[in-house]
């Protein structure tokens, strides 16, 4: 068995995917232990997992001249000094990175040790930490097709357990309908129902939650039913919204800000509106879950990029945040929910979508050793 140093933070789409793959290389005999800072998400989740975190300082790259610029090169040197330290306390024969700021001198410290690198990059457009890490290595997994890297091997996304088991599940159209009905009634909803989820993630999305709002009222009464995940202090107007319809339909329109359960979600849907963040576009299509993907409009246009492949497979549509209005939601929700197109589609999410990506990556990286 081999110790395994992985190494990822601050957001969600470093984090998740790290720790699924923690928690496969662990499953299989193998210490694991996480790089992150004191600051980022991993600080509460690696220690949830039962994984021991090694502090990293955090260290932005400056892309422009700025204070930050000139204390780089101390700043560094601490950050990969904490990195080396961290492969010598836990004996690791490998690093696998995930990207960020955490990645990057977790992989020069690796190089510096002669040890195995290993790369997973989550979006279509990679970083820099990647693109630096991919240099260095042969051992690169991306999540899906046409990411820009050297001696890239498509793996997917390494999916948390409770994410992948539901998918895997969902793959048998009995138990699939079983579980649907299931978490349906257990929102008061009638087993057949037609359920439309939106979520602009746990910060929610302001296009995403006016459009909903301003279309509810017709979406409700054609017969659907949506739940409606606002974004963590953002449900004010999603509530007066539902107080202002009608009795009889206010039961199908649910306002959560935000889910802890997002597998009960995924099993009540059938289908979703969301951004194109790398893990909500492998999650969707794990799910089998036809998808209207609207992209962050902000950043380097990475969320339109990791929509893309599943656009072109046929699993998904999707609209720009500019072009995203009540009535453009209410055409495009009717269209992918209607039977014969959502059908079509979730066959071509199952075609298209990859339920094993943490045990690809943890494939790989025992394979680099």
């Amino acid at each position: 068995m081999a110790s395994f140093l992985v190494a990822g933070g601050g957001t969600a789409g470093h984090v998740n995917p790290m720790l699924a793959t923690a928690l496969e290389l662990r499953e299989r005999g193998h210490e694991v232990a996480a790089l992150g800072t004191a600051v980022g998400l991993e600080a509460d989740l690696v220690p949830r997992a039962g994984l021991t975190l090694h502090e990293v300082p955090k260290v932005p790259l400056p892309r422009r001249p700025s204070a930050d610029l000139l204390r780089l090169p101390k700043n560094w040197a601490a950050a990969v000094g904490a990195a080396t330290r961290a492969i010598e306390a836990t004996t690791a024969d490998a690093v696998i990175g995930f990207g960020g700021y955490v990645s990057t001198p977790a992989y020069r410290a690796a190089r510096k040790a002669g040890i195995p690198i290993i790369v997973h990059e989550a979006n279509a457009k990679p970083g820099l930490a990647n693109r630096l890490g991919a240099r260095w290595t042969e051992h690169v997994a991306i999540t899906a097709p046409g990411t820009p890297l050297p001696h890239a091997t498509v793996t997917g996304m390494p999916l948390l357990p409770p994410v992948r088991d539901l998918a895997r599940k969902l793959a048998d159209p009995a138990t699939a309908q079983a579980l649907r009905s299931e978490a349906r009634a257990a929102l008061g909803w009638d087993a057949g129902a037609t359920v439309l989820v939106v979520t602009g993630g746990s910060l929610g999305a302001a296009s995403l939650n006016a459009a909903t709002v301003g279309a509810i009222g017709d979406l409700v009464a054609v017969g659907v039913h949506v739940w409606h995940l606002s974004g963590r202090g953002k449900a004010d107007e999603a509530l007066a919204a539902r107080e202002a319809l009608p009795a009889a339909l206010r039961e199908r329109y649910r306002v959560d800000e935000y889910s802890h359960d997002m597998a009960q979600v995924f099993a009540a849907a059938t289908a979703v509106v969301c951004r194109s963040g790398a893990g909500a576009v492998a999650e969707a299509t794990a799910m089998r879950l036809p998808t209207l993907y609207v992209p962050l409009p902000h950043g380097n246009g990475e969320q339109a990029l990791n929509a893309r492949p599943a656009v072109n497979a046929g699993a998904a549509t999707l609209v720009a945040d500019a072009d995203l209005s009540p009535a453009r939601l209410l055409q495009e929700a009717t269209r992918i929910l209607e039977p014969g197109t959502a059908r079509t589609m979730s066959e071509a999410a199952a075609d298209f979508g990859i339920t094993d990506g943490a045990e690809r990556l943890a494939t790989m990286a025992e394979a680099a050793l």
